[in-house]
């Protein structure tokens, strides 16, 4: 994805943004002069006179703090507590409100810090609850936040089993609340453009995706002094690496945190942790997580569905293992698939997506291609959309241009001798080559006015205030990575039945026999 040269990338950019503002020059304009864009493009509008929304959040690690107090809008969503057991997190929560422009240093003293999840529930301020916790939490956290009568919005995988993903769907209907998951690409203005292209037949006759999340973690942590200088074997003067206390080498992984030492006294048996080591490296374990399809590939196979039309895989082939760490982790740290997707009218045709992750590589970077028989579009990293014509023996080089015309009201692709001027596109931001947002802000503004406005007397029959990926839309994202992971640990390809993605069904992947055979 990422093995373009500069010219090349340029023309992407061009070509992309070409075909977006010749085809939605008006509203991108008026999107780019909107106070709140998300909420112009997206369809929702402020709170007027009503009140933010009250919440509280428990979980406050990367995600609690990276993305949901980073990123929240206080006109619509207001903290006004949050929940951890463990002390770092704590001082890391109070860092991210303080740094929070938004908050000024008498509100952040003015915060509540629950001292359990009891407390959080039974406070009657709290209208909703977010929850940033390990994903083997988030299923009984949300249903007993919905009981206690709190909306709630839970960070991705929506929940460590399928079942538990429907339990969840059906309480937030007997309790009246409202759920929604953190599937930002839901709420991804560049991800939406991106869609609108394909929907609009810029790409022709699509047959295959290549998304793929490649990071390489497998350089060695160096030794340093205590003035940070490099130390070396004075043998053979290379670098000296760290180990651990077992004697093995170190290597690069978010996933394997240091323990910190406000964390050494934590009771992690009161809270169902195994050891200190399952609490805070929990993504290890396939007790408490669930990998690379439930952390990464969740997002991009929810992107894919999307590019199709919503519509759910009818098979997956999976090859995974730990192929690199030896360190006694349970989940896969290299993970590849095969989807097969329905295409048309006809039920043999087929739409074939591959995904791949691995954390020895990371020369591809991240993305989804989207390969069409007129052309080929790139959205990377989540920050641009690339476009490329399929130009018949003609092969991508700098001297290769594309511009853009309008065939009825649908963007098409044409070759042309040079480059044009800068787009619409361009000129008010450029939604298809800024450093858009991911998300975040937007879909808790969205789930805040959902909130506020939504028909209180029956919240799930109000079509009009419902959050883009709601539970049972984060149901489908669920079902494909946890049946992945089966596919991949029972070196098999399973076909999707469609009573798992209708939480009304007890059908579920991990208990169709056939597959449960297998696993036990």
């Amino acid at each position: 994805m990422t093995n373009l040269t500069p010219e090349q990338r340029i023309l992407g950019r061009e070509n992309a943004d070409r075909a977006l503002g010749m085809t939605r020059r008006d509203f991108l304009a008026a999107a780019g002069a909107a106070t709140t864009m998300g909420g112009f493009y997206f369809g929702y509008k402020g709170l007027g006179d009503k009140p933010p929304v009250k919440a509280a959040i428990i979980g406050t690690g990367d995600e609690g703090c990276q993305a949901m107090i980073r990123f929240h809008n206080r006109d619509y969503l207001n903290f006004i507590g949050f929940c951890d057991i463990r002390p770092s997190q704590q001082e890391r929560a109070k860092k991210e409100f303080t740094d929070h422009k938004q908050y000024s240093p008498e509100d952040v003293k003015k915060l509540k810090q629950y001292p359990s999840k009891k407390e959080m529930l039974e406070d009657p301020d709290v209208e909703v609850v977010v929850i940033a916790l390990p994903l083997w939490l988030h299923a009984p956290v949300a249903i007993e936040a919905m009981k206690a009568g709190k909306h709630v919005f839970t960070e991705k995988l929506m929940a460590h089993s399928v079942a538990e993903c429907k339990e969840m769907c059906r309480v937030a209907r007997q309790t009246n609340r409202l759920l929604a998951v953190g599937h930002q690409r839901h709420y991804s203005a560049l991800y939406d453009n991106a869609n609108f292209l394909l929907q609009n037949g810029v790409l022709g006759d699509v047959r295959h995706i290549r998304a793929l999340w490649h990071r390489n973690n497998a350089q060695p942590m160096v030794a340093k002094d205590k003035d940070n200088n490099t130390i070396y074997d004075p043998k053979t003067g290379l670098p000296e690496w760290v180990k651990d206390d077992k004697g093995n080498i170190v290597y690069r992984d978010s996933w394997k945190k240091a323990i910190p030492d406000s964390d050494k006294n934590v009771d992690y048996a009161k809270f169902g942790y195994k050891s200190l080591e399952e609490l805070i490296r929990w993504r290890l374990y396939n007790r408490t997580g669930a990998g690379l399809m439930a952390e990464l590939g969740s997002h991009q196979l929810d992107a894919c569905s999307i590019f199709l039309g919503k519509k759910h895989p009818l098979a997956v082939t999976g090859v995974g293992g730990t192929i690199f760490y030896k360190d006694g982790r349970e989940v896969d740290d290299h993970v590849f698939t095969t989807y097969e997707f329905p295409y048309g009218q006809d039920d043999k045709d087929r739409v074939v997506v591959t995904y791949s992750s691995i954390n020895t590589n990371s020369f591809d970077g991240y993305g989804e291609m989207v390969m069409g028989s007129r052309g080929t579009m790139i959205v990377s990293q989540e920050k641009e959309i690339l476009l490329y014509k399929e130009a018949g023996n003609a092969t991508l080089s700098r001297q290769t241009s594309i511009t853009m015309e309008t065939v009825g009201k649908k963007p098409a692709l044409e070759t042309s001798p040079s480059l044009a001027g800068p787009s619409a596109a361009t000129a008010i931001g450029g939604l298809a080559t800024a450093d858009p947002s991911r998300g975040y802000r937007e879909e808790l503004e969205h789930f805040a006015y959902c909130v506020r406005n939504g028909n209180a007397s029956n919240y799930h029959d109000d079509k009009d205030h419902q959050p883009r990926c709601r539970g049972e839309v984060a149901l489908a994202d669920a079902v494909i990575a946890l049946t992945t992971n089966l596919a991949m640990k029972q070196n098999r390809r399973i076909e999707f039945d469609p009573a798992w993605f209708d939480f009304k069904s007890d059908k579920t992947p991990e208990g169709a026999p056939a597959i449960a055979a297998k696993t036990s």
